[in-house]
């Protein structure tokens, strides 16, 4: 079964992406392949051409040692005769079996697992939502709290926060330092996997959000406003490590009410962000 979707013109290179990448895996994966879906801000609104990634999810019949590779070497097939969306093809992947018992066994964290349960929309193959369990708050904290250290907690990321001219080479990345702590305090307080604009949305509605003013201008930026270097990199300097530390904060109090072990090292990402340089 296959279904074609028509968003606003926007979502159309998105959607093209996603058109040839699924049959790329179809003819790599031939029968085995029982889904291919579209998560993300593609599935789920609030798609942005310049900085928003293109989400493909692969659901398979089983596993195969090949299957890592099969997948990484079709992905760097398309983006070698592609453009700029094609290079910010994100591909997930995992067995059905996985998918029902709510687990990973390829590559597909909580919240994806979450988004794919909630959000999808099918490109190909059968629809397996009824079938596939939410994951709860506890493994979503933990496994964000896990990529939230793998990606940003790095002494590379930790030495940009206190130099963040560094960060204004690439828009990708800079939207995303500053967004996704935002995106991870809904989760943290919903449960629910939200389209970077309604997070936002419910992150400025508090009475004193912490960073307002660079998380707006981000916004402006992420829906294609040029990025002003003098006044970005006087926003970075004052309020990114407060945000950080805000959503820092949050996280550790969550984590050791679930007793978590990452709470130690929510704590040590904390001291090496507020200290001097």
């Amino acid at each position: 079964m296959a279904y074609a979707f028509s968003g606003v013109s926007a979502d159309e290179p998105g959607w093209a992406v996603l058109t040839e990448a699924t049959a790329a895996y179809r003819t790599a994966f031939g029968d085995r392949l029982v889904a291919a879906c579209a998560l993300g801000s593609l599935a789920h609104g609030g798609f942005a051409p310049t900085v928003s990634d293109v989400d493909l999810a692969l659901v398979l019949d089983g596993r195969s040692p090949d299957d890592q590779a099969t997948i990484d070497r079709v992905r760097q097939n398309l983006c070698a005769r592609g453009g700029a969306l094609h290079q910010r093809l994100s591909v997930f992947w995992s067995s059905l079996a996985a998918l029902r018992e709510n687990r990973d066994d390829g590559r597909f964290p909580a919240i994806d697992r979450l988004d794919l349960a909630e959000n999808v929309k099918i490109l190909h193959g059968e629809d397996i939502t009824a079938k596939l369990p939410r994951p709860d708050r506890a493994q979503l904290l933990k496994e964000s709290a896990r990529f939230a250290l793998a990606k940003l907690a790095t002494d590379r990321v930790v030495g940009a926060f206190h130099q963040p001219a560094m960060l204004l080479d690439a828009l990708v990345p800079l939207t995303r330092v500053v967004l996704l702590p935002v995106r991870f305090l809904h989760t943290t307080a919903t449960g629910r996997l939200a389209a970077t604009d309604e997070a936002v949305d419910r992150y400025l509605a508090d009475p004193q959000p912490v960073a307002a003013e660079l998380i707006r201008t981000t916004m402006r930026w992420r829906h294609g406003d040029p990025v002003n270097t003098a006044r970005a990199t006087a926003l970075l300097n004052a309020r990114l490590i407060p945000l950080y530390l805000h959503y820092i904060d949050s996280q550790l109090a969550e984590l050791r009410k679930a007793g978590s072990d990452l709470a130690a090292d929510f704590l040590a990402w904390r001291e090496r962000l507020d200290s001097s340089e």
